[in-house]
């Protein structure tokens, strides 16, 4: 077995007297083996690494997953990983408690006896934290699309458009430039909305003398980008102005400082203090930042309660902001590597106080 990441799942389960885990998670199946159709599980041992999927599948996950034994499961997946265990004489299989459902585990718990059902959790997630030079490579891509996707938003938008229009013009443009899709729901709040900080796109009408929050990305080859900007279409009240200099403020100081060995409290710190000093601290309601790789909510979380400690290798979004309750709000966003000295800032749009004409 040649695969590092099935290496290291093993190391894992070896410090957690874990023989076998069966991984249900699409996302961690896809992690360890490469495999991309819909349906499949991977079950590791400590001597095999199986991919098991149906018949649909049987050309396309050897090429995929080269380094996995592939087995067309029965038509109860239970049975398949009864027999496989029997035959390697394991008796208890860790299961990822996070994502099976309880209706799931009674099914598996009743189908598999006598094998006795584990819980576990976080065993693959804490490898995901740590991307690899190859991880890296593709999330690069996918934060030059989100950044190229943001050029090409400032030639489109106007007042008159709905949010819904922008929005489809985004997720049609990531999608012809390479994208599977969009990260998650692209949020596109314009005016008083623009305070909302999930106020994803609606039918309102872009206005004047407004400001629009850009928050999107693109999930690119399995990997996500994660970019936020606050642009002017004409004069935005001057209060909006004053917010956003501190907002940029608080997140280009969190970017020059944010360094491993930091735990996610004090990254977060370096934003939410400036931020505070101008008086603006309960407008700042979510965490500074949260990790980013193939979802795009992730570990670490760059949060006033994370005790997580930055390592490099680590992706994070920085994205401070200032919400006001109808008049509008303020966040600014990048995605970085931590490095072994510092980090390195993967999206590059302009964050200047950039006025579209109305």
């Amino acid at each position: 077995m040649s695969n590092h990441r099935v290496l290291k799942l093993r190391e894992a389960m070896q410090q957690k007297n874990v023989e076998a885990l069966f991984v249900t998670s699409a996302i961690n199946r896809r992690y360890l083996s490469g495999f991309t159709g819909s349906s499949g599980y991977v079950l590791v041992t400590l001597n095999d690494a199986y991919l098991l999927t149906d018949f649909r599948y049987m050309t396309q996950a050897p090429q995929q997953a080269k380094d996995f034994k592939v087995v067309e499961h029965a038509q109860r997946v239970t049975d398949t990983v009864k027999e496989l265990l029997a035959s390697a004489n394991i008796n208890k299989l860790a299961f990822e408690q996070d994502d099976v459902s309880f209706a799931s585990y009674s099914a598996y718990a009743e189908q598999l006896k006598p094998i006795q059902l584990v819980p576990v959790s976080g065993l693959v997630e804490q490898l995901r934290i740590i991307k690899d030079a190859e991880e890296l490579k593709v999330m690069q891509r996918a934060a030059d699309l989100a950044d190229s996707t943001f050029n090409h938003i400032l030639g489109f938008v106007k007042s008159g458009m709905t949010e819904r229009e922008v929005d489809l013009e985004m997720e049609f443009y990531m999608r012809r430039h390479g994208a599977t899709c969009s990260s998650f729901d692209t949020i596109v709040a314009s005016g008083e909305r623009s305070a909302m900080p999930h106020g994803v796109a609606s039918e309102r009408v872009i206005a004047g003398n407004e400001l629009i929050t850009f928050d999107f990305g693109a999930l690119l080859d399995g990997y996500c980008s994660d970019l936020t900007r606050t642009i002017a279409i004409g004069e935005p009240d001057p209060k909006l102005k004053e917010i956003y200099n501190i907002v940029l403020e608080a997140q280009l100081h969190a970017l020059e400082h944010i360094k491993p060995g930091m735990t996610g409290r004090e990254a977060d710190a370096l934003a939410r203090d400036i931020i505070a000093k101008y008086g603006y601290g309960d407008m700042f309601g979510h965490s500074t930042g949260h990790g980013l790789g193939m979802e795009v909510h992730e570990n670490p979380r760059l949060s006033k309660l994370s005790d997580d400690i930055l390592q490099p290798g680590m992706v994070v979004t920085v994205e401070p902001g200032i919400y006001i309750p109808g008049l509008g709000g303020v966040r600014i966003e990048d995605d970085i590597v931590i490095t072994e000295t510092g980090n390195a800032v993967l999206t590059h749009s302009s964050k200047e106080f950039t006025v579209l004409p109305v």
